[in-house]
């Protein structure tokens, strides 16, 4: 499935670390969903810090942050002790909603291909997609969204 900006973002549910499960059509603010590929990476830490260093602006400005990798609830629930991240993370390990949005893909690392997540931003607003951010790079990411939402 291609998700494009301007339609109607696909509805998902997935397991959170809010012990609740999270449906992205019952966020009535805009949401900022980031999907990384593994915790406790160094480029997923970075990018999660960043993120949480920041949710108190996306707050302000009336967006929710959610992360989403493939990990499972019990290895979410340590990376958010242990990082005290201040929102949700969500478990796909079926990679259904990382399929749903394009994510889950064909990867190189060191000439090896595989599939995997490939680092991805999407801001969704009123149900819709807003922008999407693929291939991201993690350094200055998370002030690049927000920045981006502020000039809206």
């Amino acid at each position: 499935m291609k998700i494009q900006i301007n339609k109607k973002a696909p509805d998902f549910k997935l397991a959170s670390t809010s012990n609740k499960i999270f449906k992205l059509s019952g966020i009535k603010s805009g949401v900022v969903m980031y999907f990384y590929p593994k915790d406790n990476t160094p480029g997923c830490t970075l990018e999660t810090k960043d993120f949480s260093k920041l949710y108190s602006k996306f707050k302000s400005a009336k967006y929710e942050v959610v992360g989403i990798s493939k990990d499972d609830m019990e290895s979410h629930l340590k990376f958010k002790k242990k990082y005290k991240v201040p929102f949700q993370l969500l478990s796909d390990d079926k990679k259904q909603v990382q399929k749903k949005y394009g994510v889950w893909g064909a990867k190189s690392f060191m000439g090896k291909k595989f599939m995997g997540t490939i680092r991805s931003t999407i801001l969704v607003n009123e149900g819709k997609i807003v922008k999407i951010w693929s291939n991201v790079r993690v350094k200055d990411h998370a002030k690049e969204v927000l920045n981006f939402i502020n000039s809206k």
